[in-house]
């Protein structure tokens, strides 16, 4: 005999009770389309003693126009306040703002470090962090570096000016490990050469040149990049809050990275870059 279709609510198997309906209002409903907002390129700068001028001689030579994002990492005296954004203002027509905690980062913007803080970068916002004197040793642009690369991966762009000590080194590792570029100051053009040698000396930085000529550079490179860019889902990070976001953002940069494997993929990376460039000259 055969059976008869019907119009009975399924059953939900652990309580075997009809499954309720449930009606949205108009607030409730839910778009199927999530809310994301494009990619673009955010630019890592760190420098130290002899920055001012490189910053100088770089944002000068940058159009105010390009897509990207820039955020200056720079040594600063914890006990002073920092004027560096109202110098910088008067190298470039893009906005320069301090960076305060969770602060968005958006594109042809610039973004300054505040004093005695590490800052790192998660779901394409700022989040600052009170340095630790445990050690002795401040490094916030390593660390910077470091977020930069946990966040934005291969699309991640660090360059490395003026300054004393080494420091920018060893997050330039973290930068070339998940496939990002590195730039860094040539050591004539340095007015402390330090860094940029530190860095140069890592076998990994893609371009070598004087602050003045990167801005071309960089917009080159930016221009020809392959690969799609992915947008990034904001709605759910936004919901997170920004203290889970800190405790993450903390997380992924507070432990050193596997170096073995970033030397590994780095120098493929490297291998795979000069290989391109060899093929385009000959």
């Amino acid at each position: 005999m055969p059976i008869k279709k019907t119009d009975r609510v399924p059953k939900d198997k652990a309580t075997s009770k009809p499954r309720k309906a449930v009606k949205l209002t108009n607030k409730q409903k839910v778009s199927s389309v999530p809310v994301t907002t494009p990619s673009f390129p955010i630019v890592g700068i760190g420098a130290s003693a002899g920055g001012l001028e490189a910053f100088d001689q770089f944002f000068t030579h940058m159009p105010p126009d390009t897509g990207m994002a820039f955020v200056l990492i720079q040594h600063l005296d914890p006990k002073h306040k920092s004027i560096l954004s109202e110098l910088v203002r008067r190298y470039t027509r893009m906005p320069v703002r301090e960076v305060e905690d969770g602060m968005s980062v958006e594109p042809n913007s610039v973004y300054v470090i505040p004093p005695n803080r590490n800052m790192a970068i998660m779901h394409r916002k700022l989040h600052l962090l009170e340095q630790s004197d445990i050690s002795g040793l401040r490094t916030p642009i390593d660390f910077f570096f470091r977020s930069l690369a946990e966040d934005l991966k291969d699309k991640a762009i660090c360059i490395v000016l003026s300054g004393t000590g080494t420091e920018g080194a060893m997050g330039l590792r973290a930068v070339k490990g998940e496939g990002g570029m590195a730039m860094a100051q040539d050591a004539e053009s340095a007015k402390y050469d330090g860094m940029p040698r530190s860095a140069i000396g890592t076998g990994l930085v893609d371009y070598i040149l004087p602050p003045e000529k990167m801005a071309d550079q960089l917009i080159r490179y930016v221009r020809h990049a392959t690969g799609d860019v992915s947008a990034i889902t904001t709605d759910a990070a936004d919901k997170d809050g920004g203290l889970l976001q800190k405790i993450f953002a903390l997380q992924n940069v507070i432990t050193d990275p596997p170096f073995s494997k970033i030397d590994l993929i780095s120098c493929r990376n490297l291998l795979i870059y000069r290989g391109h460039h060899s093929a385009q000259r000959d």
